[in-house]
C-alpha cells in the first residue's frame, strides 16, 4: 500500500473529509461517544485516510456515586495517534477464523468435520456432533458465553467448557464466544502450537503487522474502569490489559478476544483479503479460500450488516465489530475498506451500546465510492 489522496484512490474527498469531521465530533464534549478514535480508509493499493482524534487516555476513573467520569488533568492525558494500539475485542475472532481456514487449505482440518474427532475429551461436542463449520458460522447452538471468570482455576474453566452442550438448535444462528474458544482448543490440539503462535506465524509475521499481537500492550488506548456491578470483575482502570473478562481469566490469549492492533496494521489485513490473500511477497491464503472465508454466510466474518456497515452493506461487504469500540468493513465489490477504532468503553461501558457512528462512517465511505 501507499499513502495517497482520496482522488488517487478513486474516492470523493468531500465525503472522506466529512467522515473525519463526524468522527472527530463524536469524541468531543462532556459525554462523547468515545474518548478518542482512529479512522483509516483506502481503496486498492492507496491508503486515502489516516486520522487520529481525541484521547487514548482521558479519564482516571468512573465515579459511581455521581455517575460521571473523573477527568485527568490536561497534562496527564494521552492524545490519540494513528499508531495507538487498541484492544480489538471480538475482532480477534477474525484472526482465529483465518487461522482455521489456513488449516482447511492445508488439508489438515475438514470444514464439515466433527469437532469431537479432534477433541474426543470434549464429551458435549462429541455427543452433539458439533462441526467446524458450525463453530465458524455461529450455528453450533452454544450459548453466547460462560462465566469462566468466576471459576476457581484453569482446571475448572476447562471442565466447564468441555461439558458445555448446545442449548439451541444446531444449524440456527446464535452468536457465541464459546464457538471461538472451542475452535481455539481444536486448532491448538491439531497443530501442537498455541493460538498466539499460530496468529503470529500465519498472519502477522508474514504480513509484517508488527503492532499486532496478544497483550499485554502497555501503550494501548485505555478501556474501562472495570468494576461490578456494570462489569463482571473488579480490576480498575484498564490500559494494555485485555478488557474481556473471560479472555483475561484465560491469560489474555483467547479465540474470541485478546488481540491488540493499530489502524495501519488492520489496513494491511484488509488489503490482503481484498487482494485474494496476498500482500506483496507474502501469501496467507489462496484466493479460493479467501472466497470460502467471505462467501455467505461468512466464516467468522459478518456479511452485509447495515447496523454497523451502513450503506456499504448489501453487495457482499464483510467485517466485524468489537465490544471496546472497534470495527472494520471490507467492500469486496470495489476493493475499499474502512477501519474505525474507538475506545467507547473508556471510562465505563455504555448502558446502551451505540453503533450509529460506525454505520455513519461506513455510509460516508460508500458515498465516497459513488461520488467518484
Amino acid at each position: 500500500m501507499r499513502h495517497g489522496t482520496p482522488e488517487r484512490a478513486g474516492l470523493d474527498p468531500l465525503e472522506l473529509a466529512a467522515l473525519v469531521r463526524e468522527v472527530r465530533a463524536r469524541t468531543t464534549g462532556d459525554h462523547p461517544w468515545a474518548a478518542g478514535a482512529v479512522v483509516v480508509a483506502g481503496r486498492g493499493p492507496v491508503l486515502a485516510v489516516q486520522e487520529a482524534v481525541g484521547w487514548a487516555v482521558r479519564y482516571a476513573a468512573y465515579d459511581e456515586r455521581t455517575g460521571t467520569p473523573v477527568e485527568l488533568p490536561p497534562g496527564d492525558r494521552v492524545p490519540m495517534t494513528v499508531d495507538t494500539p487498541f484492544d480489538l475485542a471480538s475482532l480477534t475472532k477474525l484472526f482465529t477464523s483465518v487461522v482455521a481456514v489456513q488449516q482447511i487449505e492445508r488439508g489438515t482440518l475438514g470444514i464439515d468435520a466433527r469437532v469431537g474427532a479432534y477433541l474426543p475429551d470434549f464429551p458435549a461436542a462429541v455427543r452433539h456432533g458439533i462441526t467446524v463449520r458450525q463453530l465458524l458460522t455461529h450455528t453450533s447452538g452454544l450459548r453466547p458465553e460462560l462465566p469462566l471468570y468466576d471459576c476457581a482455576d484453569d482446571v475448572e474453566r476447562l471442565a466447564r467448557l468441555r461439558a458445555e452442550r448446545p442449548i439451541g438448535v444446531p444449524g440456527t444462528y446464535c452468536y457465541s464466544d464459546l464457538n471461538m474458544l472451542l475452535l481455539q482448543h481444536l486448532l491448538e490440539r491439531l497443530t501442537g502450537r498455541t493460538l498466539d503462535t499460530l496468529v503470529r506465524d500465519g498472519i502477522t509475521r508474514p504480513l509484517d503487522m508488527t503492532a499486532t499481537g496478544f497483550g499485554p500492550c502497555p501503550g494501548a488506548a485505555a478501556t474501562e474502569d472495570q468494576r461490578r456491578p456494570w462489569a463482571k470483575a473488579d480490576r480498575g482502570m484498564l490500559r494494555g490489559e485485555v478488557h474481556d473478562e473471560n479472555a483475561w481469566a484465560l491469560g489474555g490469549v483467547a479465540g474470541h478476544a485478546g488481540l491488540f492492533s493499530t489502524g495501519p496494521d488492520l489496513a494491511v489485513l484488509c488489503r490482503t483479503l481484498l487482494s485474494g490473500g496476498s500482500y506483496g511477497p507474502a501469501r496467507i491464503l489462496g484466493p479460493d479460500f479467501v472466497d470460502l472465508l467471505l462467501t455467505p454466510p461468512g466464516l467468522g466474518f459478518a456479511l452485509d450488516q447495515p447496523w454497523f456497515m451502513g450503506e456499504l452493506a448489501g453487495r457482499g461487504a464483510a467485517g466485524h465489530t468489537g465490544f471496546t469500540g472497534t470495527s472494520l468493513v471490507l467492500d469486496r465489490a470495489t476493493g475499499t475498506y474502512l477501519v474505525l477504532l474507538a475506545n467507547t468503553v473508556h471510562p465505563r461501558r455504555p448502558r446502551t451500546p451505540d453503533s450509529t457512528p460506525r454505520a455513519q462512517a461506513a455510509t460516508r465511505v460508500a458515498r465516497a465510492i459513488r461520488g467518484r
